[in-house]
């Protein structure tokens, strides 16, 4: 029979359907999926290799891991938003062989279309997960989390006494006292307010003042027993004791180094670890020209906060140190403001420890460059 004749044609389309029926099995092979965290359902939304969406479904929280490792095959990439509850998933679908990447709400946000809902925000999490640009968390261990966990009640009870002491001189100045700045002054105050008996404070608010002492004296307990488990902390994690040998780093802001950016394998350099920190300038630069602001300010203020204090630390020994790092800072302080001068310390400091962190190494002060 002849090729070119119509039965002809219809015997080779005959011949090659199974394989074409093969090939439409392997293409329907789920590649990425996003996923949207909920308290108790979660969104899902899959697609092939030719970004068709295939799987789109809401899952309980009870037995959405088991249906997910039904569905798909380990080394599929599964993304998320880097929320409450993120970094456990992620371990649990870790363990299962999956290749699993938490994405920043912000970066997901551009990515929502129309309306926002649960389907279109777990659409929004596979698309921005499959950029090439796309910057991700890392996945945190569960002793960061514990270190994570440690600074957020310390910083939370250490405002808890700020607010309690703005009380108590709130409340002595309706009677005439001036209560102190310095909390340790305050302190010795009410002591000695509740030991005046010509004051003009009556029986009542005496009583309602041995409260607030007996709350301030209460946090302060508590927050120091915290003191003495980061130290703990501090001292067992290998990764915690080198950073400490960085000035201006202590136990503190040691294990909030180790506890946020872990070995800090998600920065490509230090200048983007110092980015990610917000102590780098903002830019606001168009058409051409470059317009550099005050730092961004972004990502965890807390250990921004603790980076620039260490850098104030360094700045006040600085002057009676001869090495490179010390003139260079005195040397910036002499020009620019002090508090410029602080950032900047916290700049070279958090680009140091992404060395240490990134290489295991050791802090050496030669070289160090300025």
């Amino acid at each position: 029979m002849d090729s070119s004749s119509p039965q002809g044609a219809r015997k080779s389309v005959t011949l090659e359907f199974p394989h074409n029926q093969s090939k439409t099995e392997s293409d329907t092979k789920l590649i990425r999926i996003g996923v949207d965290l909920a308290k108790n359902v979660f969104q899902v939304h899959g697609v092939d290799r030719f970004e068709k969406p295939v799987w789109r479904k809401k899952l309980n929280r009870a037995d959405w891991i088991k249906e997910v490792v039904e569905r798909i095959e380990p080394g599929c990439e599964i993304g998320m938003e880097a929320c409450a509850g993120a970094h456990h998933w992620a371990r649990q679908l870790q363990r299962h062989g999956f290749q699993v990447k938490l994405i920043a709400p912000q970066f997901v946000k551009p990515y929502v279309k129309s309306n926002k809902n649960d389907a279109n925000d777990a659409e929004a999490i596979c698309e921005a997960m499959s950029r090439p640009s796309m910057r991700f968390v890392a996945v945190k261990m569960v002793e960061q989390q514990d270190m994570q966990a440690v600074h957020r009640i310390r910083s939370e009870l250490i405002a808890q006494r700020v607010a309690k002491a703005n009380q108590t001189r709130g409340l002595v100045a309706e009677y005439g006292l001036v209560a102190p700045r310095e909390l340790l002054q305050l302190r010795q105050a009410i002591a000695c307010w509740l030991e005046d008996m010509n004051n003009g404070l009556t029986e009542r608010f005496r009583r309602l003042l041995t409260g607030l002492q007996s709350d301030l004296r209460q946090l302060d307990e508590r927050i120091s027993e915290l003191d003495r488990e980061i130290a703990q902390m501090a001292a067992s994690d290998p990764v915690a004791r080198r950073l400490q040998h960085l000035r201006g780093v202590g136990p503190i802001t040691a294990t909030a180094l180790v506890a946020t950016v872990g070995d800090a394998s998600q920065f490509a350099n230090g200048r983007q670890m110092a980015a990610s920190l917000g102590l780098t300038p903002a830019q606001n630069s168009s058409g051409g020209k470059e317009r550099l602001l005050g730092i961004s300010k972004r990502g965890d203020a807390y250990l921004r906060m603790l980076l620039v204090h260490g850098g104030r630390s360094v700045m006040r020994t600085a002057v009676t140190k001869t090495d490179r790092l010390s003139q260079w800072i005195t040397r910036i302080a002499t020009t620019r403001h002090h508090n410029v001068a602080a950032v900047a310390m916290a700049n070279k400091t958090a680009r140091i420890a992404w060395a240490m962190t990134r290489n295991g190494t050791d802090y050496q002060p030669e070289a160090v460059s300025v």
